[in-house]
């Protein structure tokens, strides 16, 4: 068989001329149907000679003995020993003038062969057209002394003719697909077909499933699969397992045609991708739960952030029913909400192992998402559609973890830097604040000390005045006014005094507030880690017989965690 082309190689054959040993019958392969032309004759299934039936006829003696042994005899238009490959024999002098060449088929021996007596055509007693033509006349075969054999029934003859079929178990077809339908239960039905026939096909839900894509009506492929007879239903039919993609330009002009159309929507563009979280709680995977994928990126974020949440959504990364799953996978991590970005991944592959995350499908989903996408789809020489809408892409599963989590050491020690910023930075204000304070506590002391001496002073001179002018009907109004005024000086002072009193009772406050153990005296408490120390923000934060030190506004507390509430 020619691979490239699906097509049935003959090689010429030696013609065999044998005579029958002495004692042993004459027999004759009859051809059907001369009319059919040499063409019909040359591409009828019939051309193709087995070595087990090259061995029946080169012993026509062993032959003869198995037409014994079944009493029915041969069936009509079938070889010797009941063979249902419809004529091996060409008969006409133009076939054996050109030296046989029909390639395969046994010459017909010398003449002390006998000829059995042929049947007349089906339909000749209907008056059917043709009926009484020696090219409508079916095929006998007939040895001397026997009987004819009764006819096979339907049931018999088809499963003869799929038994007849076993050696077509591994073919190469090429052809283009029609008729694309699916059927129940997840198999699909399809022609394959050229300019000179078509050949029904079928395919398995089981192989539709390991398949890079799922054929589309118009496309080119080369199918490999057995022939098969369907005897309920009376057809013959390609039972495909494997598709490969002959026409990968035409493929490829499709997946343009669709960056073409998702760029028109701007689907693109850097500013339509959102900012991946600096720390998220948890981190999603969708890829296959088994492979190194999985491992490599689990290894990862986990060595990065030992504690970091993880959820794995299970999802088909090649063959036909690989769009939908991922599709399924991103919108229920989407309906489910707990994690803050997701990451699709898969261990590479090539340009139609891939094809998977070039579809359109698959790309709306990723723009749809409301939750940041990561792709780490393996290192490829080509971008897929998927890489180019997610939010961040990465060409390997350690980068992808890499990427979505820090590493937590380094956390930690930015944290305590900035911890001890914040205390220099606190420890400064709080100085700065409590000089101004004093400062000010000091010039509301002197205040009142000077203004009463200042009032004094005025009062020297209104009494050295009084005293120089005398001015006795003005004296106890001049008392009367300075008895008010002194009672409103007192006021003033107090009034002062108790503004002054008030601000700095509010800057108390508001320093009690920032300080840690102004928020403990009020009420609350800090857990810490016994062993490490660290702060827990979370009840996820500590396990089960964990050791924890709770701070007090007075005093501390040192117990053991007998349960983690969520």
């Amino acid at each position: 068989m020619d691979g490239a082309g699906g097509r049935v190689r003959l090689r010429r054959r030696r013609r065999l001329h044998r005579r029958p040993a002495a004692g042993q019958r004459a027999w004759r392969l009859l051809q059907p149907d001369p009319q059919a032309g040499p063409q019909h004759r040359r591409h009828h299934p019939g051309a193709v000679v087995s070595r087990q039936q090259r061995a029946r006829v080169r012993n026509p003696g062993a032959d003869a003995h198995r037409r014994r042994a079944d009493p029915r005899g041969p069936l009509p238009g079938t070889g010797a020993g009941g063979d249902l490959r419809p004529a091996l024999q060409p008969v006409g002098p133009h076939r054996a003038d050109r030296g046989g060449r029909h390639h395969g088929l046994v010459q017909r021996p010398p003449g002390d062969l006998q000829v059995g007596r042929q049947r007349p055509a089906l339909g000749a007693h209907l008056g059917a057209p043709g009926a009484g033509h020696p090219g409508r006349r079916l095929p006998v075969i007939q040895s001397e002394g026997q009987q004819a054999r009764p006819p096979l029934s339907v049931s018999e003859l088809a499963f003869e003719i799929r038994r007849r079929l076993q050696p077509l178990a591994a073919v190469l077809v090429k052809g283009e697909v029609s008729g694309m339908k699916a059927l129940r239960n997840g198999h699909y039905g399809f022609s394959i077909r050229d300019r000179g026939a078509v050949v029904e096909a079928f395919l398995f839900a089981g192989d539709a499933r390991r398949l890079p894509m799922l054929p589309e009506d118009g496309q080119e492929f080369v199918f490999r699969g057995r022939v098969d007879f369907w005897p309920q239903g009376g057809k013959l039919r390609l039972i495909v397992d494997w598709v490969e993609f002959d026409d990968v330009g035409k493929l490829r002009a499709q997946l343009e045609q669709l960056k073409q159309r998702l760029e028109t929507e701007g689907a693109f563009e850097s500013a339509r991708k959102r900012r991946l979280p600096f720390l998220p709680r948890q981190v999603a995977l969708i890829t296959s739960p088994t492979g190194a994928v999985i491992h490599d990126l689990q290894e990862t974020i986990l060595d990065r952030y030992p504690n970091m949440d993880i959820t794995v959504y299970p999802a088909l990364v090649q063959g036909t029913a690989s769009p939908g799953s991922v599709v399924v996978a991103l919108q229920r991590c989407n309906r489910d909400a707990l994690a803050d970005v997701v990451v699709i991944a898969r261990g590479g592959g090539s340009f139609e192992e891939l094809y998977a995350f070039n579809t359109e499908p698959v790309a709306r989903a990723i723009l749809a998402s409301r939750i940041p996408v990561v792709t780490a789809l393996g290192h490829t020489s080509d971008r897929t559609v998927a890489d180019m809408v997610a939010d961040a892409e990465c060409r390997t599963p350690t980068e992808a973890g890499s990427r979505v989590v820090p590493r937590k050491a380094d956390l930690k020690r930015q944290l305590a830097e900035r911890a001890a910023r914040v205390d220099r930075a606190l420890g400064a204000r709080l100085e700065r604040d409590s000089d101004r304070l004093a400062a000010r506590a000091e010039r509301l002391r002197r205040v009142p000390r000077t203004l009463l001496e200042r009032r004094q002073e005025r009062l020297r001179r209104f009494v050295a005045e009084l005293a120089r002018l005398r001015p006795a009907d003005q004296l106890s109004r001049r008392r009367r006014d300075l008895t008010d005024r002194e009672r409103r000086l007192a006021s003033a002072v107090q009034r002062a005094l108790r503004s002054a009193a008030e601000a700095l009772a509010e800057r108390e406050r508001r320093l009690t507030a920032l300080s840690p153990d102004g928020v403990l005296a009020r009420g609350y408490a800090l857990a810490l880690d016994e062993e490490s120390g660290r702060v827990l923000r979370a009840a996820t934060d500590t396990s089960a017989g964990s050791r924890v030190r709770i701070r007090l506004g007075r005093g501390a507390l040192r117990t053991r965690v007998d349960e983690v509430l969520q």
